[in-house]
């Protein structure tokens, strides 16, 4: 079937959903720049562009669908944020959102610091040459051996999450005959604006340590009481994609207040307190986040007004910017395979990944931006629904959203603002191979974590 003879789907102007879209844009040729990595543009042929290479020769190239990170734009960001909080601040990249090790060398370059949360993510570390004492190491349920290898090749801070594990790692540490730096991780009781999924720092979930009814205060006397443990400070994180700062406020007031608390009762001053991450990123024109200077400025004033008025000296503070730093910088590019208009509805776009690529939507209801790239069209925008190629009703990747009127199977599109916990929540789902990461700068693209083949997931299968 000819573009031109695709049956169109609904229209703006008489289709009313339950769903919450934003109205097309004047032209959907026109890219927010708001969602979408700096180096993109669109060619004088109307494709889309990243890096200098146009999403056509990128996809013959490298296929679909496929994740391509502008690498400029990811330095960038690192750097921005380095130089947001400065030299008496500590910027910890947190590798959960998206870890390679071209990330590893990337963030080295650039000055930051990595926090990791798991054996796998401090092995990728290691290997691409992150010093061990510039690595944060994360996780509720840490296992022996996580804890061995942290403690053996010496990072810099192992966050405490439990009363478990300060003996446990005090126990290893005292076995390898060295002194470990810590932090207790506390939940503060504040209810972040997000997903209650992703929202981290009220006392009815799995990570950290309670502030309500002292048990963080408990947490500090043993592990002060410890000679193998060395604390240096507390951790707090309230939730991810967050824009309010009003919720760190009342985080670093309460924090704060432990500080005091622990001086008044052991006469120690702890050094650092950490306010995680969690800073929103625009993945619709809707999203408005905040620049890196602004959160630095906002959040060393919070910190500093409550420690004056608890009469404590000002603790170096540490961050941990995952998403705001990869997120923006990657979209992923699908072709579309088949379209099907429901009248008085909606119509349904189907690409060649879905939730194996993408999880978040199904996960989170997380809402998406989506744009025709290979080609402008003059058509009018129609209500479509994004959706993958897997055996769930729930596949779907922007749940709504406006393409032009005739868009055709073997058309690419892409969704941008892929960069964070897309790669990194990828699944085999109906043995789906995940994509791979092609990082482009400057008029070139290289391949930094490869496709998937069929012969990987038959390496696994040793039945």
């Amino acid at each position: 079937m000819s573009r031109s003879a695709h049956p169109a789907g609904p229209r703006h102007a008489d289709v009313m959903t339950e769903g919450h879209y934003s109205a097309p844009a004047a032209d959907l040729n026109v890219l927010d720049e708001k969602v979408w990595a700096r180096t993109v543009t669109r060619d004088a042929d109307g494709a889309l562009t990243v890096g200098g290479i146009a999403v056509a020769r990128l996809a013959e190239e490298f296929g679909t669908p496929a994740y391509f990170l502008d690498e400029s734009d990811f330095r960038a960001r690192c750097r921005a944020w380095a130089d947001a909080f400065g030299p008496d601040a500590d910027v910890f990249y947190a590798g959960k959102a998206f870890l390679s090790r071209a990330v590893v060398r990337w963030l080295q370059e650039e000055g930051l610091n990595l926090d990791v949360c798991s054996g796998g993510e401090l092995t990728t570390a290691l290997d691409a040459g992150m010093p061990a004492e510039r690595i944060a190491f994360h996780g509720n349920n840490k296992t022996v051996a996580e804890i061995e290898r942290a403690v053996e090749v010496g990072v810099g801070r192992i966050v405490l999450d439990s009363f478990q594990e300060i003996v446990r790692v005090a126990h290893i540490a005292r076995s390898h005959g060295v002194r470990q730096r810590v932090q207790i991780r506390v939940t503060v009781g504040v209810e972040a604006h997000t997903h209650e999924f992703i929202a981290t720092a009220h006392e009815d979930q799995k990570f950290g340590i309670a502030l309500a009814d002292g048990q963080a205060a408990e947490a500090v006397r043993r592990t002060l009481a410890l000679d193998s443990l060395e604390l240096i400070g507390i951790h707090s994180h309230i939730g991810s994609q967050i824009f309010d700062m009003a919720g760190f406020e009342v985080s670093a007031r309460r924090v704060v207040q432990l500080l005091a608390e622990v001086r008044d009762e052991h006469g120690v001053e702890l050094p650092e307190i950490d306010l995680g991450g969690g800073l929103g990123i625009a993945y619709t024109s809707e999203d408005d986040p905040r620049e890196p200077h602004d959160i630095a400025k906002a959040l060393s004033d919070i910190v500093t007004r409550e420690c004056e008025s608890a009469k404590l000296r000002t603790p170096r503070i540490s961050v941990e910017p995952g998403r705001a730093i990869v997120g923006p910088t990657a979209f992923t590019l699908y072709e579309v395979g088949t379209i099907k208009p429901l009248e008085g509805l909606r119509t349904y776009v189907s690409v060649d990944g879905g939730m194996s690529d993408n999880i978040r939507t199904a996960l989170y209801d997380a809402e998406y931006s989506v744009a025709l790239v290979s080609r402008t069209s003059e058509a009018e925008p129609m209500l479509v629904r994004v959706v993958g190629k897997h055996c769930e009703s729930g596949d779907i990747v922007v749940k709504d959203a406006f393409l032009p009127a005739d868009l055709a199977p073997g058309d690419l599109i892409a969704v941008p603002a892929t960069g964070a916990y897309c790669r990194s929540m990828a699944s085999n789902y109906n043995h789906a191979l995940r994509p791979p990461v092609v990082a482009v700068r400057d008029g070139e693209a290289r391949v930094i974590v490869r496709r998937e083949t069929e012969e990987d997931l038959l390496r696994l299968d040793v039945g």
